[in-house]
């Protein structure tokens, strides 16, 4: 065979110096660069195909980028291969399931089973856990996994009890062996709502190594004989907290594990607390560009058009539930989740911290601090509100204090009209580069001139846990 093709067929990219093995972050950089010609090749079919004569009703964009990408030998790890893969860390979040096919994660588009022949046996590769199949988290660690075909909800043929074959087959070989098996979940991302309906979208990431441990055979739905998997996570793997925005945890301080407490994405209010707004914009075209925008007016010179904040004012009135615009409206900056791959991980003295593995730019929204809120009279303090993050909260927990930080907070309003309790937003304070810890200043008064410092409402907190914050 020619060299030049048998290259191509195992996905060295043309014209490009490939890494060595041990050169973990040139491998890193060579995924990271497939993965940005995939996104361009894609970003383009989908302008030569916006319009309506190029319409069709099953045309998959994300699939065809694939191929053409393959074409030009632009794949990377194209090889099925057993255990980790190259240049793919635990917590990589990918788009759709043609990323998984660019990297080399899982090869397969459709089928949620991937194998592979070793010594005359069929063995599982990875699985893709996208919700199509009733498939059940027990915990982080633990996931039951339903077998493929005869479902109804992917083939519309009549229901039939699933075979020993297949994928079936390579996951019941996988265990006997003793072979890992990678999983990659799917996870659905809602984008903010507004008077509309809500849309969603689905992200896949990379949950880690498994081990098969047992599997079975039950009646499910429509009556059909299903196998069933039972795969446990292999421990010493990075740690991910399932929240809107998967988070990794990384210790190699230590044996310590973070403090037990429920994740949550949104604040929880006292029971006697409404949320209500009285108003919002009639904004149809882009509210940063109207000039009559109540919603704006309000907050004039603090939101720049490429989605970060640029103003000192410390209480800041986003658009709204009530408001018309549109999800991507710029004026709703914090509310469209954690766009970072931020990470928890151990410190050597200060416990636990917060970085971010990609650059952040100035101004950009981190996330916001959220946990239960509380009515504390035994506090004086102004407000006589706290946020507690002890039982309840999300990574904002994690963020340390520093005398020279990085990021600020800043007190937003969305959802209701009560200043008193306001959304506490953090923000970067200066461009951040990759793996730096962030870190703000509990001294940093909230509010207004009225308003009082984070360090005001601190509560007893358990080492290594940020505290919380008004």
């Amino acid at each position: 065979m020619d060299k030049t093709l048998e290259k191509r067929k195992v996905g060295v990219l043309p014209n490009r110096k490939r890494p060595r093995v041990d050169d973990e972050d040139g491998v890193i950089h060579h995924v990271k660069e497939a993965l940005d010609e995939y996104r361009e090749t894609l970003s383009k079919l989908l302008q030569k195909h916006d319009s309506e004569s190029y319409q069709q009703v099953y045309w998959r964009p994300d699939i065809e980028a694939a191929m053409c990408q393959r074409k030009k030998g632009n794949l990377v790890n194209t090889r099925k291969q057993l255990g980790p893969i190259p240049g793919v860390k635990v917590g990589d979040e990918f788009r759709n399931r043609a990323e998984l096919t660019v990297v080399g994660l899982h090869h397969n588009f459709r089928h949620g089973i991937e194998y592979m022949k070793k010594d005359g046996k069929i063995l599982a590769t990875s699985i893709v856990n996208s919700g199509r199949y009733a498939n059940h988290v027990a915990s982080p660690d633990i996931l039951t996994y339903s077998g493929e075909g005869g479902n109804p909800r992917v083939d519309p043929k009549k229901p039939k009890d699933q075979r020993l074959e297949r994928g079936n087959l390579a996951l019941k070989n996988s265990m006997e062996e003793g072979t890992h098996v990678r999983v990659i979940r799917g996870i659905n991302r809602f984008e903010v709502g507004t008077r509309a309906k809500k849309s969603s979208f689905r992200t896949y990431v990379y949950d880690g190594l498994y081990i098969v441990e047992s599997f079975w055979q039950e009646r499910e739905e429509f009556g059909k004989l299903v196998f069933k998997f039972l795969l446990k996570r292999i421990s010493g793997q990075p740690i991910i907290i399932w929240g809107y925005c998967p988070i990794r945890v990384v210790n190699a301080v230590d044996r310590a594990s973070p403090p037990a407490f429920n994740y949550i994405c949104n604040v929880i209010y006292p029971d006697f607390f409404k949320a209500t707004r009285k108003g919002g914009c009639d904004c149809l075209h882009g509210c940063l560009e109207s000039k009559s925008c109540p919603c704006v007016m309000k907050i004039a010179r603090v939101l720049s058009y490429n989605n970060t904040i640029t103003g000192t004012k410390s209480l800041i009135y986003e658009c709204g539930i009530m408001c018309k615009c549109s999800s991507s409206c710029k004026n709703r900056i914090s509310q469209h989740g954690i766009q970072f791959k931020l990470e928890v991980f151990r410190t050597k003295s200060k416990g636990w911290g917060v970085r971010s593995r990609s650059y952040i730019p100035q101004g950009s929204f981190i996330c916001e601090y959220v946990g239960e809120i509380l009515q504390d009279k035994q506090v004086k303090q102004r407000r006589g509100f706290v946020i507690d993050a002890t039982r309840h909260g999300n990574v904002g927990r994690f963020v340390s204090h520093s005398c020279s930080p990085n990021l600020f907070a800043r007190s937003v309003l969305h959802d209701h009209d009560d200043a008193r309790i306001p959304h506490m937003m953090l923000f970067a304070e200066k461009n951040i580069p990759p793996n730096q810890e962030l870190t703000y200043d509990y001294n940093f008064i909230v509010g207004g001139s009225n308003g009082t410092t984070i360090r005001e409402a601190l509560l007893d907190k358990p080492s290594g846990v940020a505290p919380n914050i008004i």
